[in-house]
């Protein structure tokens, strides 16, 4: 019954990507299982022949051993050895105009790939032009969401890799990417470009065991630990560091008097002790409010 289900499911997936709707036979268990095998045979290759994207994704996922990489990048005509970035990006909504915006972004004959990765999130795979600097590759990066927030009406969070230099490193640059989108949504939330090698101290704050992030918060604020901050706070003093801690221009900024400003960081330091206008002290709240955050999202997980 089991093989039967089985082999239902692959003439089923044989469908769903070729349209072809095949009848099979197969009235013992050795039957069942060659005819299984066949079709499953057919559904891969005709995945490795039309289908570059799954590849890719197979590549990054690592669902494909290094051996088979040449072989199968040559059957796609992919160079394996040409320099890319690899660039991903996530949205609440990622639909067929943000997918139709990046295609004309990204013609097929710049031998950009565009690789579907889970419904909310896709990669882009470019390749690295010939005198490109890291420059230039920010720049791309924020094209990417400025165009689909323009003209896709969509939020969205991008991050990208160091320079490829094979696709035998797609893997590790998947990894890095998606670490550094997770990191620069988690703790750097006023932006919307996440380079790879530009994590900062949430990196380090993100790998940290949990037990030692709750041992950190009691330090700073003892048995009370506050579940969050006010939004409005926490914009207020964010835009304080930013200013390298000068109420005047930062007032100025946020189009506010001196008076109230100041009556905001007193608020933190009656809750919390920290005196932010000091240098030790808003270092101090900057690395707690982060390792904060990180908590809250570990319990959600």
């Amino acid at each position: 019954m089991e093989q039967k289900q089985e082999l239902e499911k692959a003439l089923l997936e044989l469908k769903r990507i070729t349209g072809v709707t095949l009848d099979v036979s197969a009235g013992t268990d050795d039957e069942i299982v060659h005819a299984l095998s066949q079709i499953r045979c057919l559904c891969t290759a005709y995945k490795e022949k039309y289908n570059k994207a799954d590849f890719l994704c197979g590549l990054m996922t690592g669902g494909i051993p290094s051996y088979d990489i040449q072989e199968r990048a040559a059957r796609l005509h992919i160079d394996p050895e040409e320099k890319r970035v690899l660039f991903l990006l996530e949205a609440k909504s990622l639909d067929e105009t943000a997918g139709e915006i990046l295609k004309n972004m990204f013609p097929s004959q710049t031998k950009t790939y565009l690789v579907p990765i889970r419904e909310h999130t896709l990669a882009i795979l470019r390749p690295r032009r010939p005198g490109e600097t890291d420059s230039d590759t920010a720049r791309i990066a924020q094209t990417i969401v400025d165009t689909l927030n323009t003209e896709a009406l969509i939020r969205v969070h991008l991050s990208y890799s160091f320079v490829i230099d094979s696709l035998s490193d797609l893997q590790e640059a998947f990894r890095e990417t998606g670490l550094a989108l997770r990191v620069g949504k988690l703790f750097y939330s006023e932006q919307t470009v996440f380079p790879y090698n530009e994590l900062g101290i949430g990196r380090l704050i993100y790998q940290l065991p949990v037990p030692l992030c709750e041992n950190f918060l009691k330090e700073i604020f003892g048995a009370d630990i506050p579940d969050q901050f006010d939004d409005e706070l926490l914009g207020t003093v964010s835009r304080f560091f930013q200013n390298n801690l000068n109420i005047a221009e930062t007032a100025r900024q946020l189009h506010m008097h001196r008076n109230t400003l100041i009556y905001r960081i007193e608020q933190i330091q009656k809750r919390t002790g920290l005196d932010v206008r000091l240098f030790e002290d808003a270092m101090t709240f900057k690395i707690a409010t982060m390792v904060l955050n990180y908590l809250q999202a570990e319990r959600k997980h």
